[in-house]
């Protein structure tokens, strides 16, 4: 996680930086505001100080208690692993262009080596303006970054460019910063559940939606991970960089786990796969009938046991989805499994079920460890738990 500066300017976006300041502190960023004087004419610090954890820093002049911020603006610009200008006026773009820095939060900028991302808010004909968009220019080509407006109404009554974009397109850019700790390895992932046919239109499953196992793709990808994804049936967006296999039923999911097992240095098995599938699939749709209809269902094949079997150098984690007893049952998978990580979860919980965005997660590991996670966001959870892989990844390979 980072640790972010939240410029504030006098627009009436600036609204949207109190969202943005929220959003940053769920997916686990560290965030300290500096607000221009005329930013305070639209919000007030007391709103970004509760939402941030931290003070707010005004002045160039402002005396902290810490004396890591004696010096303020170099203090903060040390401290910053990124800078967000949110919204950038067409006033502070033009003040930064020409090297103006009469302010905490233009000298901060002046002092920053973090990267600086500017999100331009504006009348769409100010932000047309030639002048503006010289200005644009010239911190462009010194290697500031922008996050451009959208086309949308303005507070002005006129629609067009110039709509600060959204507070999470924003927070996105600290994925295009993210240490790249993960290339050279090769990933594999299972995600979703499976399908087992009963007839032409029926099937069994579960109620796994995908979430878990696409965050884990998502976020390795993001990290420089060379990463497989072997889905069950799942509406969740394809994540981008990733290859991905897509599967019915238990059976064909583990033929195509086997076919990337060689080549795969981790493989993280977050699908619900079905333990059983019907004995015999019908041909034809089952017609209903006055009597009662018996089922008779055989096990499918056990991936995560051959895959513990058949390890050589791979890491493995597997997965736990618990209604009870979960610690028990996670540690007994763990071991009769020959895995090297188990994240367990109680699915009756309120911020762990299927299908929800968040999880909380417990990771028992072959070492006797055991790190317990907080509610997490699912892609702040699939991080946690790819930092723990890797860490025992450089372990074996140093």
């Amino acid at each position: 996680m980072a640790n972010v500066i939240v410029g504030v300017t006098g627009g009436i976006a600036a609204y949207k930086a109190a969202e943005l300041v929220s959003l940053l502190g769920k997916q686990g960023h560290a965030v300290r505001c500096i607000m221009t004087d005329a930013a305070q004419q639209f919000i007030t610090p007391l709103t970004l100080q509760t939402l941030s954890g931290n003070p707010v820093y005004t002045s160039l002049f402002q005396i902290q208690e810490s004396p890591e911020w004696q010096v303020e603006h170099i203090g903060l610009a040390r401290w910053a692993d990124c800078m967000l200008i949110v919204p950038a006026t067409a006033d502070f773009i033009g003040k930064v262009a020409h090297g103006f820095a009469d302010d905490l939060l233009s000298t901060c900028v002046m002092a920053a080596t973090a990267p600086v991302f500017f999100a331009p808010a504006m009348n769409d004909q100010m932000y047309a303006n030639p002048l503006v968009q010289r200005n644009i220019a010239i911190l462009r080509d010194a290697g500031y970054g922008f996050i451009d407006p959208v086309e949308g109404n303005l507070a002005c009554g006129t629609s067009g460019k110039g709509k600060m974009a959204s507070p999470q397109q924003i927070a996105a850019v600290l994925e295009t910063l993210r240490k790249q700790d993960l290339q050279g390895m090769r990933i594999v992932v299972t995600a979703g559940p499976t399908r087992e046919a009963v007839d032409p239109v029926r099937y069994i499953t579960n109620h796994s939606s995908g979430k878990m196992g696409y965050a884990i793709a998502r976020q390795a990808a993001n990290r420089g991970a060379d990463v497989v994804l072997v889905s069950g049936p799942s509406s969740q967006a394809v994540p981008a960089n990733v290859t991905v296999v897509p599967v019915q039923s238990a059976r064909d999911m583990f033929a195509a786990v086997q076919e990337q097992y060689s080549s795969a240095d981790v493989v993280i098995k977050a699908a619900a796969v079905a333990d059983y599938r019907p004995k015999t699939a019908a041909a034809q749709k089952i017609k209903k009938s006055d009597g009662d209809m018996v089922l008779e269902l055989e096990r499918n094949p056990d991936i995560l046991a051959w895959l513990g079997e058949h390890k050589q150098n791979q890491i493995l984690m597997g997965f736990a989805a618990e209604t009870n007893d979960v610690q028990q049952n996670a540690l007994g998978k763990l071991q009769r499994k020959h895995l090297d990580f188990i994240a367990a979860n109680d699915v009756t919980q309120q911020h762990s079920g299927f299908g929800k965005d968040t999880n909380q997660i417990t990771v028992y590991g072959a070492d006797g460890s055991v790190t317990a996670l907080p509610v997490l966001a699912k892609e702040d959870a699939a991080d946690r738990l790819l930092d723990l892989v890797l860490q025992l990844y450089q372990a074996r390979n140093k």
